[in-house]
């Protein structure tokens, strides 16, 4: 008989354009999910020199008090690696959601969608 095969969750893809990462999130992220890419996303920092870091999160739709403290962490530490982050494509709900749990996202700039970020991130390096 064939057993299943245990399901990993793949990976969060992680796109370098530029002297930027691009992260787009899906769906529902993983505690375990969450702290890998932030694992990742350190590591890619320090080893490429990156001067910025966008996280899209339009196809998210809840962030909870782990997911908020995982990407405040996320720029804490790009910012102590010399990258800013921006935070692209939030959702009215999680917005509200946010304000509800009390989460402060410090480290954190906000941008409507990707485009505007890359801008926030361009017009910050001049």
């Amino acid at each position: 008989m064939n057993e299943p095969v245990p399901v990993h969750p793949a990976p969060v893809p992680v796109l370098a354009l530029g002297d930027i990462l691009l992260v787009s999130l899906q769906g529902e992220l993983h505690d375990g999910l969450a702290e890998q890419l932030q694992q990742d996303l350190s590591h890619r920092i320090a080893t490429t020199g990156v001067s910025g870091v966008v996280i899209d999160i339009s196809g998210v739709d809840i962030v909870d008090s782990f997911l908020g403290r995982v990407l405040a962490e996320i720029a804490s530490t790009a910012r102590l690696l010399a990258a800013r982050t921006v935070l692209a494509g939030m959702r009215p709900a999680v917005a509200i959601t946010l304000v509800e749990l009390g989460l402060v996202l410090p480290g954190l700039t906000t941008a409507l969608d990707v485009d505007r970020a890359m801008e926030v991130l361009s017009q910050r390096g001049r």
